[in-house]
């Protein structure tokens, strides 16, 4: 696996199938991007766990904390790793312990283990590294437009405007729920347009 680039089809491929993700190293400060991740994500329909032993006995977005790994209580498919390239081999290593082991290990930007992810990869799971799930989804379905990510990218073409419930690429609901009063507006507008 060439792990400095990867194809929008293996991205999309794993961001459809992924159902239930635990987030290594989630943070309840709302100004963390791990919180921003979570909350995205949730507001897309994955069952996401919140990973964190100094954050027990609380939660994020209605999602009670778990210490470790082995503390949740079901198959997770996906494990999105918010922690140092240097802690990432403890979280392999955990992974591979669970009785069902998650399809996919998922490093977040700036987090690059390659001994970690070889452990992984001959172990049969999936990595990525170096990339976040929030803007993966985000740049596939179109919405990075709407959400704010600056991609550098110049273009004329214009990708729809997300409106509640629009099917995207990835066939998840777009805009479910989350606050996306710039993404509203600009529907409104454009449908109040003569």
């Amino acid at each position: 696996m060439n792990h400095d680039h990867y194809d929008d089809a293996f991205i999309r491929g794993i961001l459809t199938s992924m159902k239930t993700i635990a987030m290594v190293g989630a943070s309840p400060v709302n100004v963390r991007p791990s919180y921003f991740a979570f909350k995205y994500l949730v507001e897309r329909g994955y069952d996401m766990i919140p990973v964190n032993p100094g954050q027990v006995g609380k939660s994020l977005i209605g999602k009670p904390f778990v210490a470790t790994l082995k503390d949740i209580d079901r198959p997770v498919d996906m494990v999105d790793v918010f922690r140092n390239s240097d802690r990432v081999m403890a979280v392999v290593d955990e992974a591979l312990a669970l009785p069902a082991r998650p399809k996919v290990i998922w490093m977040q930007l700036g987090v690059r283990n390659d001994d970690a992810a070889a452990k992984a990869e001959a172990a049969g799971i999936t990595v990525v590294m170096n990339r976040c799930p929030k803007i993966e989804y985000a740049r596939l379905t179109s919405e990075i437009q709407w959400v704010g990510v600056n991609s550098r990218t110049l273009s004329a073409k214009r990708a729809p405007i997300p409106t509640r419930n629009m099917r995207l690429s990835l066939d998840r609901s777009s805009v479910s729920g989350g606050a996306t009063k710039a993404a509203d507006l600009a529907a409104r507008d454009k449908n109040d347009l003569p």
